[in-house]
């Protein structure tokens, strides 16, 4: 009872202290509620049938607060910590390779090259049944890092299942510190266009894309424009994306500003360097993965009229985060401002589902302007100039993904080749066996709207529904038609798909990204934009 007294006393204490920043009210709503808290706590701690665990009560409850403010606002323990820092630093101490539960057993997915992981000879496929004698099972991939992870250059021993086998046998694997490239590729595509893939920004994207521009350049003398790849880019360090921005954008240029509560820490950022290029026609592309830094340069670029943005509507992240300690090696990443691109506009979304931003219509977007008096909108995302479908924005594909078919038909297909042809050259020609492959597959496997069609059955049953039984059946056979039916319709995007996972597994990151430019209607539609300085122009102009 005294340690509730205790936490009472110092956490009023706390707020008091920190109350005069704030009116006599607000302290006193404050003051309140943290004495009706604590009291609460106190009643379950004493007289709940249960005994409780203070560290889960609390964590519940500090998750549920930061949970109704926004989805980037949330606490980081002590054990959570260092999974942060491949996000920021784009490094990774450890086994080197991309993790993933697969029918409740650890997964490698992806060993990357270079790594340790690769190195030992693993392969995507391959089962880690432990590491370091602890059992991976009922184990995130995030948990699976933290435990693989140590002092570079030291082993450590993991109980393998190899694809294929039987028998598990152990590993001992060195520890490497390897560097995940943020430029994985740039070449020219075709028509004397250039690309440049930037997948995070972390350290030196800036300087990584210039240098890629400028090895484009030299190589090519006769280059006509560049496009930038921005799709499933999820983001990164703020200067980076000033630093990308600069790469095309005049030295001085305010690119983004950041405003939040405290008005005294607005800050505005500008071009520092000269740029590479100001000149050279520029398609960026962006899709529904694109965030944060990704939406900064798109937007910046849309905004100074410098390039084509090209793609699907953009993730709609505009929020910038802190973290702070608060004790005990934990932390709380807190949202303390939004930021604001040259036109003056917001692209956060404002609105959730789910936990991620809800896609908002345009009649409720606010209208801004750019340099050349184009209209530009605020609110959930950038809108591309030029908008293209998804090719995999329908649920066969989805399931196919999400419930790791496509992932165990490669691993079969691949565990019957040593080699495949070079890139370029190697067209997948077994559609018909993946077909018969994944139809067994989905047997046991349940699509997102079948799963609500049986939700609406059983309420039915439950309500003595009875009468609509008849128009429920009808659906469920027109969604296995539309199913059925689907893997004719999107052959060519699957197979595309099967080819760029199969080829990854041959060559690698750089491998995957050379395979994917040739069979992209995104990157078909830059190269045609870029090669008609006409149209170009027109777009900019507005």
């Amino acid at each position: 009872m005294m340690n509730i007294r205790k936490l009472s006393v110092a956490l009023v204490a706390v707020f008091i202290m920190v109350g005069f920043a704030y009116n006599n009210d607000r302290l006193y709503e404050i003051s309140k509620n943290i004495e009706i808290f604590v009291n609460v706590y106190k009643e379950i701690n004493t007289n709940y049938v249960d005994d409780v665990d203070p560290s889960t009560l609390m964590r519940t409850g500090i998750d549920a607060m930061l949970k109704s403010l926004d989805p980037y606002t949330n606490y980081i323990s002590e054990s959570q910590v260092e999974s942060y820092r491949i996000s920021d630093q784009g490094t990774y101490d450890g086994l080197g390779a991309k993790t993933k539960p697969i029918d409740g057993i650890m997964t490698i997915t992806e060993p990357l090259e270079g790594g340790a992981a690769f190195t030992a000879g693993l392969k995507a496929g391959d089962q880690v049944l432990e590491v370091n004698g602890l059992s991976t099972e009922g184990r995130s991939s995030d948990d699976l890092e933290r435990i693989a992870r140590g002092v570079k250059g030291t082993e450590v021993q993991l109980k393998v299942k190899k694809y294929g086998s039987d028998q598990p046998e152990y590993v001992n694997v060195k520890r490497t510190g390897i560097e995940i490239p943020n430029v994985p590729y740039e070449g020219i595509v075709k028509d004397g266009i250039g690309y440049i893939a930037l997948t995070t920004f972390t350290a030196n994207a800036g300087r990584n894309v210039a240098k890629a521009l400028k090895k484009l350049k030299r190589e090519n003398k006769e280059l006509k424009g560049v496009i930038l790849d921005l799709r499933q880019n999820g983001g990164g360090l703020l200067r980076e994306a000033i630093g990308v921005s600069n790469v095309f954008i005049n030295q001085g240029e305010e690119i983004v500003s950041t405003k939040g509560k405290i008005r005294e820490r607005d800050q505005f950022y500008k071009t520092t360097a000269p740029p590479t290029d100001l000149d050279i026609p520029l398609a960026v592309l962006i899709d529904k993965k694109s965030a944060s830094a990704s939406e900064i340069v798109s937007g910046t670029i849309q905004d100074l009229d410098r390039g084509v943005i090209i793609g699907q509507r953009s993730y709609g992240k505009g929020l910038v985060q802190n973290t702070m300690e608060v004790g005990y090696q934990s932390r709380v990443k807190v949202t303390i401002s939004k930021y604001y691109i040259p036109s003056g506009r917001c692209i956060q979304s404002v609105d959730y589902e789910g936990g991620e931003p809800k896609e908002i219509p345009d009649s409720e977007r606010n209208t801004f302007y750019t340099r050349n008096k184009r209209p530009v909108l605020d609110g959930g995302g950038v809108t591309p100039d030029i908008k293209m479908v998804d090719p995999l924005k329908n649920e066969l594909i989805a399931q196919l993904m999400n419930d790791d078919i496509i992932f165990k038909y490669i691993n079969l297909y691949c565990s019957q080749r040593d080699s495949i042809e070079a890139i370029g050259e190697y067209k997948f020609e077994d559609y018909n066996n993946f077909v018969a492959f994944a139809k067994a597959e989905l047997k046991s496997s349940k699509s997102e709207g079948m799963k609500k069609l049986d939700e609406l059955e059983e309420h039915s049953k439950e309500a003595g529904l009875s009468s609509i039984e008849t128009e429920i059946s009808a659906i469920r056979s027109k969604l296995l038609k539309y199913r059925e039916d689907g893997f004719m319709k999107y052959e060519s995007e699957i197979s595309n798909l099967l080819e760029s996972e199969i080829v990854t597994r041959y060559y690698n990151q750089r491998g995957k990204k050379e395979q994917q430019l040739l069979g992209d209607d995104v990157i078909d539609e830059a190269v045609r934009i870029l090669s008609n300085a006409e149209e170009y122009n027109k777009i900019l102009k507005g």
